[in-house]
């Protein structure tokens, strides 16, 4: 279908166009060659009349000049009967003799009639020229040239009139040959068009067909590129695109996979010790003490992981800064570390937290930006190592603040690095958590217009610095 479109568009608005072009030029050449043609043999008449007007001129004065009989005479030796007629006209315009031998006409040509008011016009020009069709319907060209005495007094005319048949057919030739080329040009024209086309249409045919698999879900399909232009460079980003939709995919599968596992923990727990305490459990004061303390823990866990998928899906469906207002950073950041500080001194984590000088006023979303310090830190101790160290270090920078967040956990591999913030991402299975933390995190602080940027190094520690604009 694309391919009939794009053709159709092509021939309508692009070999149309050349068609038309092709016509006037045509046109235009098949005039300028017969005019041409018919001016060269109006200059041939033109050059014998003056020839013989200017012969005459000589003798027209003379008292016994007979302009009739010379120019008979001259008609006696005309030699070239059979290419031309020779005329002899009188005073108003009347045929006397012809070189034919015929009788001539009886009506006052139209070229003498032109020689005659050209000479009222100027007395220099004493000529006309008609071309048309003769008694017989045979196309030709008449020339006739006045001969006057020397006080421009006319004492008749001299004609010559030539059949324009020969002429005719050569421009016919060259018109002929002029079409003929003008529908090799054009046939060439398209042959190189439809091959430069097909070599557009083929690829886009090819890209459609492989985004339509791609559509349908078979994201491991690559198109081969042919072309290092344009289109080639499509092929990479549809491939591209598959790439990241593929490898999305998979992590999506994982994050299926391992939320799963993740809920299915807590839950399993809750589940088993509400049977336990529910089957005699709560006649045993310590036990009872245990089992409410693991269920209330393992709800806790429950609850933060469903309160982060809910902070995703947020991010997803609107932007995470649309309540604007001057916030206390540094206040954000001890809140996130007060609403964790008890959970870090439960698995021997050391967590503290410093503000350098006084920061300054920020346009933000106060409970968004605290979600941000809140995943950061969270996930330091998802990570931490046994008695390690988290620090949140607080600053005023340049239009802006920063709040450094640094532990000596297990660190992150220099090939996972550049991936944890994106969505759905797990650097280690083995440690619990959704991916989707520092997605988040990411995304809310790119909505203040600030950056996040994660240094690490395995075994020794990972250092995150959040910077924040104070004006956006």
């Amino acid at each position: 279908m694309l391919f009939k479109k794009v053709t159709r568009r092509w021939l309508i608005n692009g070999l149309g166009a050349v068609v038309a072009l092709l016509v006037v030029i045509e046109f235009a050449a098949a005039f300028l060659v017969r005019s041409y043609y018919y001016q060269q043999a109006q200059n041939s008449l033109y050059t014998r009349a003056v020839s013989l007007s200017d012969m005459m001129s000589l003798y027209v004065n003379d008292a016994d000049f007979d302009f009739e009989e010379s120019a008979k005479t001259y008609m006696e030796d005309f030699t070239e009967r059979n290419k031309m007629e020779f005329q002899v006209l009188d005073v108003a315009g009347n045929i006397l003799a012809s070189s034919t031998g015929f009788s001539p006409q009886s009506d006052v040509p139209l070229d003498y009639q032109s020689a005659v008011s050209n000479a009222n016009l100027d007395s220099k020009s004493a000529w006309g020229v008609w071309n048309g069709k003769n008694a017989v319907g045979q196309n030709v060209l008449a020339l006739t040239m006045l001969v006057r005495k020397s006080n421009d007094t006319v004492c008749g005319a001299i004609r010559y009139v030539v059949a324009l048949d020969n002429v005719d057919k050569q421009i016919t030739l060259i018109t002929s040959a002029m079409i003929t080329l003008g529908i090799a040009l054009l046939f060439l024209i398209m042959l190189i068009s439809s091959y430069f086309v097909n070599s557009i249409l083929r690829p886009l045919s090819e890209i459609g067909e492989a985004a339509t698999k791609i559509a349908q879900g078979e994201y491991s399909h690559r198109i081969s590129k042919q072309y290092d232009d344009e289109i080639g460079d499509l092929c990479d980003t549809i491939n591209d695109m598959a790439a990241q939709i593929e490898s999305s995919g998979k992590l999506q599968n994982e994050f299926i996979s391992s939320i799963s596992h993740e809920l299915r923990t807590p839950l399993t727990a809750i589940k088993g010790w509400s049977e336990t305490l529910k089957g005699g459990g709560l006649e045993d004061p310590e036990l009872l003490d245990r089992g409410l303390d693991i269920i209330g823990s393992e709800t806790e866990r429950l609850s933060g992981i469903v309160e982060e998928l809910l902070d995703f899906s947020r991010m997803q469906q609107a932007k995470p800064s649309e309540v604007s207002e001057k916030i206390d950073v540094y206040a954000e950041v001890q809140d996130a570390v007060f609403l964790l500080n008890d959970r870090a001194k439960k698995q021997g984590i050391t967590l503290t937290c410093t503000e350098q000088e006084a920061l300054p006023a920020i346009c933000g979303n106060g409970d968004r930006l605290r979600q941000v310090f809140v995943n950061i830190i969270d996930n330091a101790i998802k990570y931490a190592k046994p008695n390690g160290s988290i620090h949140v270090d607080a600053a005023p920078v340049t239009g802006g603040v920063q709040i450094v967040v640094s532990d000596n956990g297990i660190g992150i591999s220099e090939a996972d690095l550049p991936l944890v913030t994106e969505r759905f991402y797990r650097a280690s299975n083995s440690q619990p958590g959704s991916g989707i933390g520092l997605a988040v995190a990411k995304d809310i602080v790119n909505a203040h217009g600030g950056t996040l940027l994660i240094e690490s190094e395995l075994d020794k520690g990972t250092v995150v610095t959040v910077t924040l604009p104070t004006k956006r």
